[in-house]
């Protein structure tokens, strides 16, 4: 694909994910897209067939950022104090912004989808996500940053709060207290005291 098509397909994801942050993933039609995007219907089917497909890049992208995200920083050496702080301080941004949560989208886009946890694309989707974060966190580990913990345990604890706050905020005003409160202890349990 040349340049200018992967310049509009990146516009079209951009656009898309505002919508399904506002409106979910079942509102959101391909006119809604073109709407937005300023593309006509065969302009917008010329790149996508599909609002699932649309979403699936969309969510693919965040995982890949996130993946090459973590990697990156750990094989620059960074601390992994540092790596944990950036990641707590954007979750906290996010928790606090629900216009721009796509966390409804992604939960009516998975439901459904496979009953058995082995077939739910949200449940790979998680088995990923965890296996990012527990590399991480054996990496401050074995840099004798963070505590020995059950990886998967404290995983859990940061994605299900998470995503819980970003769902409330959909329907409660979430202030920064409550995020503040949850990276604090996300932060206490994983960072051994410093000097």
């Amino acid at each position: 694909m040349n340049r200018k098509g992967m310049e509009t397909r990146q516009h079209i994801k951009t656009k898309a994910c505002q919508l399904f942050a506002k409106k979910g993933f079942k509102e959101v039609t391909m006119k809604d897209i073109c709407d937005s995007t300023g593309l006509s219907r065969g302009g917008l089917y010329c790149h996508y067939d599909s609002t699932a497909r649309i979403f699936d890049e969309i969510l693919n992208d965040f995982m890949d950022n996130q993946d090459e995200e973590f990697r990156s920083k750990m094989l620059e050496g960074l601390s992994a104090v540092e790596i944990l702080d950036d990641v707590l301080d954007r979750y906290r941004e996010e928790m606090i912004d629900g216009e721009a949560s796509l966390s409804v989208a992604i939960f009516e886009y998975f439901s459904g989808r496979g009953n058995a946890c082995e077939e739910n694309p949200l449940y790979q989707q998680y088995l990923f996500s965890r296996r990012m974060w527990e590399e991480l966190i054996q990496y401050g580990i074995d840099r004798k940053e963070f505590y020995q913990v059950d990886k998967t345990a404290v995983f859990d604890l940061i994605v299900f709060s998470y995503q819980g706050v970003r769902m409330y905020s959909r329907i409660m005003t979430i202030t920064e207290d409550i995020p503040l409160r949850i990276t604090s202890q996300i932060r206490k349990i994983l960072v051994r005291r410093e000097g």
